[in-house]
């Protein structure tokens, strides 16, 4: 970490013979050789000689001209430097800092030192500070390959800190995704800032016959955060028809999804063919939720049978009765009929007001 800082601050005096490259004031000589000799100190360890000669100097020449103040920013950058070697990455900000305000704002290099202030912040755990500093260089940068991956390490930052607010913000400035690790930081800003659609309009668009089990499961998932149960249900259900949902487990969670998203025909079918094929063990439980998903669906043929298949596996007078409300009121008299003697001879007494209703409704 430290050597990284170093190249990076030391790279504007790779070219003090020239400094009009970084349209500064020309620098005498002497003041030339002398930073050459500090750099060459700093390169040999001699760290602290490097910092208390560096800060004399920047202070010397605080005060002076253009081509002095200059000189005391690039002072100031080799004790950075110095500084940030020996991971005192807070008091390396600070001199950087310190050297912007010696060239001003608008200085190409005043603006590439903000930017490395941010990360020395950001390596001596002021995350803050880190994150205003990079936020502040963003705001002037120009457009690029550079000013990309600062957002994204920006995002990056902001997520590592929890901030998910601030990280779906910056997100939306960030322009397309490009990488597999983008799209992953992408997702998880979206989803712990609450923006479903956006997260579930991701997942999907990534979704195909080839995505795995997970990758389907999560993208249900998320359509049912986002409140749309009826996605959630279609996008199971095109995992299931691919093979890549197979455990019985899937299956009953595609049957919830499709009760619950509006689509209970389709569960009702997936039941039906679950019981035909012997998958599903026939129980008063199976064969209920049969039947109540063909009422939801309004489908009064279905729904008869299955209520009769259900009161036939239990012969319970309870639901003989729930089968002779539901032909009653379907219209089916003979069929209600019969199901209430059932549920009276079995010992129901609640179905013999219905029974009673209807002999005296055909007149016997």
């Amino acid at each position: 970490m430290p050597r990284y800082f170093a190249r990076l601050l030391c790279a504007a005096l790779l070219g003090l013979s020239s400094v009009a490259a970084w349209g500064a004031p020309s620098l005498a000589g002497d003041v030339i050789r002398d930073l050459q000799a500090l750099e060459a100190s700093f390169e040999q360890g001699k760290l602290e000689r490097a910092v208390r000669h560096g800060k004399r100097q920047a202070e010397r020449f605080a005060s002076g001209n253009a081509a002095d103040r200059y000189a005391s920013a690039l002072y100031r950058q080799l004790v950075a430097s110095a500084l940030a070697e020996q991971k005192r990455y807070g008091a390396a900000a600070g001199q950087l800092a310190r050297a912007r305000q010696a060239l001003g704002p608008k200085s190409e290099l005043s603006r590439r030192w903000l930017r490395e202030q941010a990360e020395l912040y950001r390596a001596g755990g002021d995350n803050d500070r880190a994150v205003a500093r990079l936020s502040e260089w963003l705001d002037s940068a120009p457009a690029g390959a550079e000013r990309r991956d600062a957002r994204w390490r920006l995002i990056g930052w902001l997520a590592q800190e929890k901030r998910w607010e601030d990280a779906a913000r910056a997100l939306e400035a960030a322009g397309e995704v490009a990488t597999e690790r983008r799209r992953r930081l992408a997702l998880a800003v979206n989803l712990n800032a609450g923006r479903m659609d956006k997260a579930l309009d991701e997942l999907t668009a990534e979704l195909g016959p080839d995505s795995s089990a997970d990758a389907w499961r999560q993208a249900a998932g998320v359509a049912q955060r986002a409140g749309r149960p009826g996605v959630a249900a279609g996008l199971w259900d095109t995992a299931w028809r691919l093979g890549r949902l197979e455990r019985p487990a899937d299956y009953w969670q595609l049957i919830d999804l499709h009760i619950s998203g509006g689509t209970p025909a389709r569960a009702a079918e997936l039941l039906d063919a679950g019981l035909a094929a012997g998958r599903v063990v026939r129980s008063a439980l199976t064969l209920s939720l049969r039947a109540t998903a063909w009422q939801q669906a309004r489908d009064v043929s279905h729904a008869l049978k299955a209520r009769r298949a259900l009161a036939l596996h239990t012969q319970s007078a309870e639901q003989w009765r729930m089968l002779g409300r539901l032909a009653y009121a379907r219209g089916q008299d003979a069929q209600a009929r019969a199901a209430f003697e059932r549920a009276v001879a079995l010992g129901d007494e609640q179905a013999k007001p219905w029974l009673a209703a209807l002999k005296a409704g055909s007149g016997q």
